[in-house]
Order: C-alpha cells, then sequence, then structure tokens
C-alpha cells in the first residue's frame, strides 16, 4: 500500500512538471509573438495619433490649438501655467511641430510638441493634466579632419567638400595675428582636425572645436595645436610646434571675417576728384551694415565722437607706442576711459560720414606717426614658461604625427 502511494505521488509530481514546463513554453510565445510596445514623446504609439506639421505665416500657439477645437480659456490656461516650463508665445515661421491626438472614434488634442531646432523640442500637454517640458536631445563628439588647396576661398574649398564653411571661422580666429586671410593666395594647402558635435548620433549640429591646424601659405609652413596654458584661469592658447603662442599683441583686422576694399596708400588718385592724389591713410574692411567691430588689441577708449568726413568713431590708446582708430560707425558699443581687451566689441560697421559703401576704415599708429599697419613687425604674447614648454611638448607629439598623416587634397582629388 505505501509502495502505490509512493508511484501516485511521483506520477502526480511528473504530470504537474509538464504543465509548468509546457505553460511556460506557451508564455514564451505568447511573448515572442507580442508587438514591443515604443513611444513617442512619451505616449504611446498604438493609442495616440501623430500628425507633423509647420507654422506657417502668422501663426501663434492660440490660433493653431483654436483650429482643433481648444477654447481659448484652456489656451489661456496652458500658457499660464506652463510659461516657466516652455514659451510658445513666438513660434518662428516654418518650424515643426506635432499635434497629438487620441485614437479614438472621435480624437481630441491632446498634446503640443514645438520642434525649434534639432537638438531638442518643447511640449505641452492639453488634457488629463496640464503641463510643460522642454526636452534636450543628447549630444554625442566626433573628432574629424578636413584638409585642402585653396583655387579661390578657403571658405568654398571646404563647402566643395560638403564640410560646415563655419570651420573657416574657426581657422581664421586661430591665425589672426599670423596670416592675412583677406589676401589668401591660389595653392595655399591646410589641414585640419577638429570635434564635430552630433545628434542622434548622424545629425551634425556644429563645429565645437579645433585640435589641431596646418597651414602653408606663401610657402612657409604654420602649425597651430590647442593647449590649456592656464589650468587655474582654464585659458586655452594655440601654439605653434614650437611652443610659440599664434596670439600676437595686435589682431590682423578688426572685423570677422570680409574684404579689404582699400588699403595703406599715400598716392591713392581718385577720379571722382580730378585724378588728384588724396593719400588714404587707413585701411578699408567692407562689410555688411552691423557687422561687430572689434579692438585689434588691449588699451583704453580715448574717443567717441563724429566728424563729416570720419563719421562716428571709436579711437583706442593701446600704450605709449600704438594708437588705433575705426572710422564710419553705426553706433559705438563704448565710452571714453574704458577698458577694453583684445577682441572686444567696441561698435558696428555702418556708412557715417564721407562713404560710398558700408566699411570699417581702419588706422594706426606708431610712435604718433599714422602707418601701414600691414608693414609693422608687431610685438609677440608673453612666451610660455620653460617647465610648461617641455610638457607641451611631450603633449603635442601624438596629435602631430596624426595631423602630419593626413594628406592634403588637391582640387582634382575632392
Amino acid at each position: 500500500m505505501n509502495f502505490n502511494k509512493y508511484y501516485f505521488f511521483l506520477s502526480m509530481f511528473l504530470i504537474i512538471n509538464i504543465f509548468i514546463s509546457c505553460g511556460s513554453d506557451i508564455a514564451s510565445l505568447i511573448e515572442e509573438d507580442a508587438e514591443p510596445i515604443t513611444y513617442k514623446f512619451g505616449y504611446e504609439e498604438s493609442k495616440y495619433v501623430f500628425e507633423e506639421k509647420k507654422v506657417g505665416r502668422g501663426d501663434t500657439f492660440g490660433d493653431i490649438l483654436e483650429k482643433q477645437g481648444i477654447d481659448y480659456p484652456l489656451i489661456y490656461e496652458a500658457l499660464e501655467k506652463t510659461k516657466n516650463d516652455v514659451n510658445f508665445r513666438v513660434l518662428q515661421r516654418g518650424k515643426p511641430y506635432t499635434l497629438i491626438f487620441t485614437n479614438d472614434s472621435i480624437p481630441s488634442l491632446k498634446a503640443f510638441v514645438y520642434h525649434p531646432t534639432i537638438e531638442g523640442y518643447s511640449l505641452i500637454q492639453l488634457r488629463d493634466s496640464i503641463f510643460g517640458k522642454t526636452f534636450k536631445k543628447d549630444r554625442t563628439y566626433k573628432d574629424l579632419s578636413a584638409s585642402g588647396t585653396i583655387d579661390n576661398s578657403l571658405y568654398l574649398t571646404l563647402q566643395e567638400q560638403s564640410i560646415d564653411p563655419l570651420l573657416t571661422y574657426y581657422l581664421s580666429d586661430i591665425y589672426a595675428w599670423t596670416i592675412d586671410f583677406f589676401r589668401l593666395d591660389k595653392g595655399d594647402k591646410f589641414k585640419v582636425i577638429y570635434t564635430q558635435a552630433y545628434v542622434d548620433d548622424t545629425i551634425p549640429v556644429e563645429i565645437t572645436k579645433v585640435k589641431a591646424a596646418y597651414f602653408i601659405h606663401k610657402g612657409v609652413e604654420r602649425y597651430a595645436f590647442e593647449y590649456e596654458t592656464d589650468s587655474i584661469k582654464g585659458i586655452v592658447e594655440y601654439l605653434d610646434q614650437d611652443a610659440k603662442n599664434l596670439r600676437r599683441a595686435f589682431l590682423q583686422s578688426p572685423i570677422k571675417f570680409g574684404r579689404i576694399s582699400s588699403r595703406y596708400n599715400l598716392r591713392r588718385r581718385i577720379p571722382l576728384y580730378g585724378n588728384r592724389i588724396r593719400p588714404h591713410r587707413g585701411t578699408d574692411f567692407a562689410a555688411p551694415i552691423g557687422t561687430p567691430i572689434l579692438s585689434t588689441a588691449d588699451g583704453t577708449i580715448t574717443e567717441v565722437s563724429y566728424t563729416r568726413a570720419n563719421g562716428r568713431y571709436v579711437k583706442v590708446k593701446h600704450n605709449n607706442t600704438y594708437t588705433t582708430q575705426y572710422l564710419h560707425m553705426q553706433k559705438a558699443n563704448v565710452k571714453v576711459g574704458q577698458s577694453i581687451e583684445q577682441g572686444d566689441v567696441i561698435g558696428w560697421v555702418g556708412m557715417t560720414g564721407n562713404t560710398s559703401g558700408p566699411h570699417v576704415c581702419y588706422r594706426f599708429w606708431k610712435h604718433g606717426r599714422e602707418v601701414d599697419p600691414f608693414r609693422q613687425k608687431l610685438p609677440e604674447a608673453k612666451p610660455i614658461n620653460e617647465s610648461l614648454k617641455k610638457k607641451y611638448l611631450n603633449d603635442i607629439v601624438l596629435i602631430k604625427s596624426q595631423i602630419d598623416s593626413i594628406i592634403i587634397k588637391n582640387k582634382t582629388s575632392i
């Protein structure tokens, strides 16, 4: 009898285990067949309908919602409750937005999503509970390289390679003291290693920095390596292969980018004045009205004034040797007695005074005498100390080998 009971319980145990095993197999099959739940802007996609649109001429947040049957009191309430979290009071024409509707027999608007940039979006929920939130996508960063031989301009050379032409501005900043980017020669060559920021891993957002650059201009090789020269203050500068600072006491130009329309010329003849000699004691940089004008060096503002010939102008004393002046401004951004640093915006390009087009006339004095700044040997920046120099030369070995290994592209190989 005990023997039969033993077999009875053993049989029941085996049967239960078989059912449990089969049940888990069936459950796993069900799980494999079930579609995964996906979300968009935090809402389950199967339960909502998403309509993508673009902001039209004159569209406002209120207009868009009213067309979807949302009453103005609810619109006002939503804007008030979320004013510290999102800003929908001004929508930019052409920017995309998304309307999220409930997937019901009679759909109702659940939320509104505005996409002002590719880097993120702002969302406002209108049903169940009102709230607003701004989301920013995470960035990823990649080090890229570029090279080329200049045929027309650096800007066009980069554009032909589908490289963000804003890299031009980075390079013009780095070499602002050593290369005249208004007078690049056909055949000049360059190489650069830079960091590009992306969202969604593939969509480029912006160039964040240049890590190393190499330029051949007028047959002279010029390296530039990004380096932190003061870790306490967080000062980052560009040094060459011998640890010399590329920065000089004076910038080459008082504007970021443009063209030289007239150079310093003491024997200039103007047909408008009967072809008589009328000396031009400045350098004219043509640029659109409103372009920022930069002080080319540290100094103190000594004059902010207006004359019939010069228009609105600013004069800067840099030290006992050098003084500069900036003419034909639309508006000045400084006051007499104010201390300024190299690169500070002191005004904006205009057409005031005796001028036929928007530009800034840049004048340069040395020991009280007006001279051509491009013919002066200007003082260099203070060199780095010897201990930091040794560390720098060791630290750039790898990045220098990387930029040296880049093969410069010719126009025919692009």
